[in-house]
């Protein structure tokens, strides 16, 4: 129980690591969080700087998910553990300490997260998200319907992370309610 709750605190930490803000400070940007939707996202930091640091943010959004997950896979924790340090590095996305607890969306960290717990789970939601921005050209909306097939696509290929996979759907729900609101209204660009 000790190393996993190490593990489940360093990956809080590693999640708290803002690629968006780091990579715009590095790159001489202004913060993120100051214009556009607001949101410490490589999604945001595209529409504002380009490709180029949107590359680095979604990298570096992606790693800090996968990162923690694969080091306590590859350490042979179970998938209770598993869950919890990924569901770790997840809330420091969201909320994270160095950054007054106002994170991003979550989903290049949850994707990073789905890349250790199970490729093929990856490898759908990815193509779904491919599929869904090829069709309507919505970065949240494709968002939002590969995360509301996530958990099913668990339960073809791992029933063992079905219930956290339930988790990060509605969280990734709650963090995009403003982008709902928006498509429902087909305000959302």
């Amino acid at each position: 129980m000790l190393i996993t709750s190490i593990f489940i605190f360093f990956s809080y930490l590693l999640g708290s690591l803002s690629a968006a803000i780091i990579t715009c400070n590095l790159m001489g940007l202004r913060d993120p969080r100051t214009g556009g939707s607001q949101n410490p996202g490589a999604t945001n930091v595209y529409k504002l700087y380009g490709k180029k640091p949107a590359i680095f943010t979604l990298v570096g959004d992606l790693l800090k998910g996968l990162i923690p997950v694969l080091f306590a896979k590859l350490y042979g924790m179970d998938s209770v553990a598993l869950s919890l340090i990924a569901l770790a590095s997840f809330l420091g996305h969201l909320y994270p300490l160095f950054f007054a607890f106002k994170g991003g969306k979550g989903v290049a960290t949850l994707f990073g997260i789905l890349i250790a717990l199970n490729i093929y789970v990856a490898g759908l939601s990815l193509m779904t998200w491919l599929v869904m921005i090829k069709l309507y050209k919505l970065s949240s909306l494709s968002s939002l319907v590969s995360s509301l097939l996530m958990p099913f696509y668990f339960y073809i290929f791992d029933l063992n992370f079905v219930y956290i996979g339930f988790v990060f759907t509605a969280f990734i729900i709650w963090r995009h309610q403003s982008n709902i609101i928006k498509i429902v209204n087909v305000t959302e660009d």
